[in-house]
């Protein structure tokens, strides 16, 4: 049981396919691996990636009698779709039911949002000490973030997203809460070699982030090893001399090293020590 307040992550991003599970996993593996005790909440409540994921994990853990550190699943309900055919005030419910919980029990509380303009997703932003929002190299992404001129492609103002973290901030001042809101928005999935494309998002982003206040980060780059470890429940912080479900290469190696970066770049320093790249 955790005996001081957590610290709330919440994984956010309005539009989907941004990786928000993926970095959601990943955050949540990391910490655990570090000796940290997480909880893990899933708000997409049709999808459920990181639920089953995590699921995942224990089913393959278990078959192959491996122990693996596991988060505290505390989902808002056991049947996901059914909740969300239920009223809005319904799903708040829950949610603050499953979030007390959370913080009761973990140092971190790990919240994966789903794509979307949700009553689910508000409140939980409503709740977190810090916002990551992944995004592909894309202006397709960017368009959630803030909106450029057609015709020049110079910022014009902030999008959807940005003024739902900004009505999350303000929630965050009137609860009382001294420390504002950390947002980080990570560059993820990014190609290996520059782009003209690449460049012309780099400007507008840092452009935003100046005028709405977010960092800037990397994230996790589009490697098969991530697509390849999920279905297993595994990330590459679980890889080991017992747990290599596929074969290991030194790309792996990198990934691994990838991790422990973002870990960084979010601000979660204090918990990346040398366990993610030992047991090679």
């Amino acid at each position: 049981m955790a005996t001081t307040q957590p610290h709330v992550i919440v994984i956010g991003n309005e539009k989907g396919g941004a990786g928000k599970s993926t970095i959601a996993v990943h955050l949540a593996s990391g910490l655990l691996h570090d000796g940290a005790s997480v909880a893990v909440i899933d708000l997409d409540l049709r999808q459920s990636s990181t639920g089953r994921f995590f699921n995942n994990r224990q089913l393959w853990s278990a078959s192959n009698g491996v122990v693996l550190p596991q988060p505290l699943a505390r989902h808002p309900a056991e049947d996901g779709v059914a909740l969300a055919r239920a009223p809005d005030a319904e799903q708040v419910e829950r949610f603050h039911e499953a979030f007390d919980r959370a913080r009761r029990d973990a140092e971190f509380v790990v919240i994966d949002t789903p794509g979307g303009d949700t009553a689910l997703s508000r409140t939980a932003h409503a709740h977190a000490d810090m916002v990551v929002t992944p995004m592909n190299d894309s202006f397709v992404d960017f368009d959630m973030l803030g909106h450029v001129d057609p015709v020049t492609l110079e910022l014009q103002k902030p999008g959807l997203y940005s003024e739902i973290v900004w009505e999350a901030r303000k929630a965050r001042a009137l609860a009382g809460q001294r420390a504002p809101l950390d947002w980080v928005v990570l560059r993820n999935r990014l190609a290996s070699v520059e782009a003209r494309n690449r460049k012309r998002i780099d400007d507008r982003l840092m452009a935003l982030a100046k005028r709405v206040g977010f960092r800037v980060a990397s994230g996790l780059r589009d490697r098969v090893i991530y697509r390849e470890l999920f279905p297993f429940g595994l990330t590459v912080a679980d890889l080991s001399p017992k747990v290599r479900p596929i074969p290991v290469s030194l790309t792996h190696v990198a990934a691994r090293q990838e991790l422990r970066a973002l870990l960084h770049a979010v601000g979660l320093s204090a918990w990346t020590g040398e366990r993610l790249l030992a047991a090679e």
